[in-house]
């Protein structure tokens, strides 16, 4: 049995463990926060290095998550695909297999990067893996506004691999996910309200109900226009920056305003994606500002 579990998992199931995606998304951003924290160019060795064993700590804890949830993604329509949920790995293997590349990760951000961005890299994988997964997610309604600290965090780590601190402007780009990710994540738990329910995790439309949900998007997507202007009030950033940031944010609060106006799940799903579009846009937005209109605060 387990040698046939062995000979059927490929490179593509293992790294499917990873949630590329996901992963891939917390790169850019902390690639991202390195180039914001200097006026120059970062050195080549720290963006590889620092964003090596980023990914790789990003990808222990996703492949955590998908040991931790493999009975409940069985039950979900949109988690039944998984590697373990189709038995193509093993808990075992996916345990050992988030071990090595957890401490690969940790290796490499202790010896090529530095100490702060490494342990800060490990209270984030801690955060997300252990905390969210195994307490918060099941435990409140509130799960995803207090675990999305963890998520919030890339930008942070690629600030303190180029200057070896936490500063403000640092912390101001965790912000901007911080407030993201409740609008990001209710939209699609609203638009599967059913199978949360069904395995019984408590996320806000289950336990508020899809109106509560919607209200509570819309607010936490006017908090996130604000928040995502401070980096020109904190002048961190100029008018190109501005302009984006206030056109992507309009647009934002139109797909929150339409989900509450017509409760509908199709809706849901359009603010669910336009959201990922919605930071694949707004931090490159940042960096393009950064190099056309330098920062004079920024040295």
């Amino acid at each position: 049995m387990e040698s046939s579990l062995i000979e059927r998992a490929t490179w593509r199931d293992y790294y499917e463990l990873c949630k590329p995606n996901v992963v891939w998304l917390m790169v850019v951003t902390a690639i991202v926060g390195m180039c914001m924290a200097t006026p120059g160019v970062v050195p080549i060795d720290i963006v590889i290095f620092a964003s090596v064993g980023i990914a790789l700590c990003a990808g222990s804890a996703a492949a955590i998550n998908h040991l931790a949830d493999q009975h409940i993604d069985g039950v979900m329509a949109r988690t039944s695909g998984r590697p373990l949920v189709k038995g193509k790995i093993d808990s075992q293997g996916a345990a050992i297999f988030a071990f090595v590349l957890g401490s690969l990760g940790m290796f490499i951000l202790l010896t090529r990067v530095n100490a702060l961005t490494a342990w800060l890299t490990l209270a984030s994988l801690v955060g997300y893996a252990f905390v969210y997964t195994f307490y918060l997610k099941r435990a409140t309604s509130q799960n995803i506004v207090i675990g999305g600290l963890a998520g919030a965090m890339p930008p942070l780590l690629g600030w303190t691999a180029v200057t070896n601190e936490v500063t403000g402007h640092g912390l101001l780009l965790v912000l901007i996910i911080f407030v993201w990710t409740p609008p990001h994540f209710w939209a699609l738990a609203f638009a599967r309200k059913e199978e949360y329910a069904k395995v019984d995790i408590p996320m806000l439309p289950v336990t508020h109900g899809r109106r509560y949900t919607a209200v509570q998007s819309l607010l936490y997507t006017l908090a996130l226009f604000v928040v995502a202007l401070l980096p020109v009030a904190t002048g961190l950033s100029s008018w190109i920056y501005l302009i984006g940031a206030l056109v992507l944010g309009g647009l934002f609060i139109r797909h929150a305003l339409t989900v509450l106006r017509t409760m509908d799940n199709k809706d849901a799903m359009k603010m669910f994606w336009f959201s990922i579009v919605y930071l694949l846009l707004i931090f490159p937005l940042m960096l393009i500002d950064h190099y056309i209109l330098p920062n004079p605060l920024i040295s």
